[in-house]
């Protein structure tokens, strides 16, 4: 007899692909925020300012003077994806900490457009890495875009198309080329993003469920994942403001309130454009003044 999927799994499997895969950026600073050009870096500040066309137009720019690297479609999907996302409420505390909403069954309905420029650009970021990884097999910004098309693939296909057993593979993927980046290239640190959020994630799972997804590979350890996403959130270049996001939400959970403070209000300090931080930021303020 065929046994029927864990609807509690699926939510946990659907909160780790979307802690590991989701597009990040940060803002514009002295230093360079990317080794692959300082147009690429500005348009993944205009992203998490929620200028969705600014930065596509930036992302244009980069992949003309650059067009073998596939962190610029890389780019291109993260955009679209985030675009989405903001769309339909995902990137709230209330979706990810809500069994109800992020166990519903029915999958979302994206724009139609947004998800063909989606899969178009992911697939084209896989294609381009593959290829100069034929001739690099250590190429960082292939290794890197890689990580990131099976992570945003795995997002679109858990909390989009809530295929959440099939991002599993996504998933898998991804922190297996984070791994290999981090080999080859210890200073990238936006590969201890999805290496992170899944050890802490998994973690956190009872027992049982963790043996079930240790079947096939997937290991988690809860205080080395709050460690990894500690250096992303510290260290990292496009990943660094969704680590601090998410070093936020794992604070939470862990009753380390004044973390997630700091954490939230530096994204607000960075992003003043984007209400998100700050209605998150005015959510663990307003815990903190009703239990005082």
């Amino acid at each position: 007899m065929k046994s029927r999927p864990n609807p509690r799994l699926h939510l946990l499997v659907c909160a780790l692909v979307v802690l590991a895969g989701a597009p990040a950026a940060r803002a514009q600073e002295e230093r360079p925020i990317v080794t692959a050009g300082p147009s690429l870096g500005n348009a993944f500040s205009l992203l998490y300012g929620l200028h969705f066309q600014d930065a596509r137009d930036r992302i244009a720019a980069f992949e003309a003077g650059q067009p073998e690297n596939p962190l610029g479609p890389s780019a291109e999907a993260a955009s679209y994806l985030f675009e989405e996302f903001f769309a339909q409420g995902v990137l709230t505390s209330e979706f990810f900490l809500d069994d109800k909403k992020l166990l519903d069954g029915k999958p979302m309905t994206p724009d139609p457009e947004r998800r063909k420029n989606f899969f178009a650009a992911i697939e084209k970021a896989r294609k381009l890495a593959q290829a100069r990884l034929k001739s690099n097999a250590n190429d960082p910004d292939s290794l890197l875009a890689l990580s990131m098309a099976d992570g945003m693939t795995g997002d679109f296909q858990c909390v989009i198309e809530r295929h959440q057993m099939d991002s599993l593979k996504n998933m898998k993927e991804a922190q297996q080329y984070a791994d290999k980046l981090l080999a080859v290239a210890p200073d990238r640190a936006d590969a201890y993003l999805p290496l992170g959020a899944g050890n802490y994630i998994i973690g956190c799972l009872p027992g049982y469920k963790r043996a079930f997804l240790w079947f096939g590979g997937i290991h988690g350890d809860r205080n080395a994942g709050m460690d990894q996403l500690r250096i992303a959130a510290e260290k990292g270049e496009y990943l660094r403001p969704f680590a601090r996001l998410l070093l936020a939400l794992a604070a939470l959970r862990e009753k380390q309130p004044d973390v997630a403070r700091t954490e939230l209000a530096a994204l607000v300090v960075e992003f003043p454009d984007n209400p998100l931080f700050a209605r998150e930021l005015r959510k663990v303020n307003l815990v903190r003044a009703t239990s005082e």
